[in-house]
C-alpha cells in the first residue's frame, strides 16, 4: 500500500509539473489554428491557417518585425563579442585589478529592475538622438547581453589549458598567432554558448525595445505586445510559437557546447 501510495503521490507530482510546462503551450496551439473560438465552448469551433496567411502575408507585417529582431540580436552578439571576448580573456588570466569588481559591474544591469533601468536610458539616448534607431537599440540590448557575454566566455577561457599556450610560445609562435590557433579554439564552445545566450536575449527582448525603439522600430515581441493588447490571440500565439523555435533549437545546441569544465569555471 505504501508503495502503491508513492508511486500515485511520484505520478501525480509529474503530472502537475507536465501541465506547467506543456498547458500554455498546448493553449498557443490550439490559439495558433483557431479560427473561432468563444466562451462558453472549451475547445476552438472551427480549426485553420487563415491567422497563419495573415502573418506570413507582405502586408502582415511579421516578416519584416522578424527580419528586424534577427538583425537586431546578430548585431547585440557581434557588439558583445568585441567586448566580451579581450575583457573574458583578461578576467581569465587575472591579469586586470579588481577582477571581482569588474565581474560584478558587468553584472549590475541584471540587479536592478528592468524598468528603471531601461527608462533611464531612454531618456539619455533621446537626448543623444538615438531613440528610434537601430542603433539605439542594439545598444540597449548588449546592456544586459554582456552579462552573459562576458562571464560564460570568461569561464570558457578560464577551462583553456595554460600550458598549451606556453609551448606554443616556447616554439616561437607570437601572441596573437597563439591566442587565434591555440587558446580560441579551446574556448569556441564556450565563446559560442554565450552568442546564443545573448542572441536569444536580444530576439526575446521587449522592455529595452519598447521605450528606446517605439513606435520606429518593430519587432516580433512588440508585435506579440500589440496583437494580444488588441485582442488578437491568434497573431500573437502564432508570434510567440515562431520565437519560441529559435529558442528551442538553440538551448539544444548550448547543451552541446557547453561542458562541465566551463561551468565550473563561471564566476571564478
Amino acid at each position: 500500500m505504501i508503495i502503491f501510495l508513492k508511486r500515485v503521490s511520484t505520478a501525480l507530482v509529474f503530472g502537475i509539473m507536465a501541465f506547467a510546462i506543456f498547458g500554455p503551450l498546448l493553449n498557443l496551439l490550439f490559439w495558433a489554428f483557431a479560427e473561432r473560438w468563444y466562451f462558453p465552448y472549451k475547445l476552438p469551433i472551427k480549426y485553420g491557417f487563415k491567422y497563419w496567411e495573415l502573418v506570413f502575408h507582405p502586408r502582415g507585417g511579421a516578416m519584416e518585425s522578424l527580419g528586424t529582431s534577427l538583425g537586431i540580436a546578430i548585431a547585440t552578439v557581434v557588439v558583445c563579442l568585441l567586448v566580451s571576448l579581450p575583457v573574458g580573456y583578461a578576467l581569465a588570466r587575472r591579469s586586470l585589478p579588481v577582477r571581482s569588481l569588474t565581474m560584478l559591474i558587468f553584472l549590475l544591469p541584471q540587479a536592478f529592475p528592468s524598468l528603471a533601468v531601461y527608462m533611464n536610458i531612454a531618456r539619455i539616448f533621446y537626448e543623444m538622438g538615438l531613440n528610434g534607431t537601430i542603433t539605439g537599440v542594439v545598444l540597449v540590448h548588449t546592456v544586459h547581453g554582456l552579462v552573459y557575454s562576458v562571464w560564460i566566455t570568461t569561464a570558457a577561457f578560464s577551462s583553456v589549458d595554460h600550458s598549451l599556450e606556453l609551448a606554443a610560445r616556447n616554439l616561437g609562435a607570437p601572441p596573437l598567432y597563439t591566442f587565434l590557433t591555440v587558446t580560441l579554439p579551446q574556448a569556441l564552445p564556450g565563446v559560442i554558448a554565450s552568442s546564443i545566450f545573448v542572441f536569444l536575449e536580444s530576439l526575446d527582448e521587449f522592455t529595452g525595445t519598447f521605450f528606446v525603439g517605439v513606435p520606429d522600430i518593430n519587432t516580433l515581441p512588440l508585435l506579440l505586445y500589440s496583437s494580444s493588447m488588441g485582442g488578437n490571440y491568434q497573431v500573437a500565439s502564432i508570434t510567440a510559437l515562431i520565437l519560441l523555435v529559435p529558442s528551442i533549437a538553440f538551448m539544444l545546441m548550448v547543451d552541446k557546447f557547453f561542458k562541465a569544465d566551463v561551468l565550473s569555471k563561471i564566476g571564478k
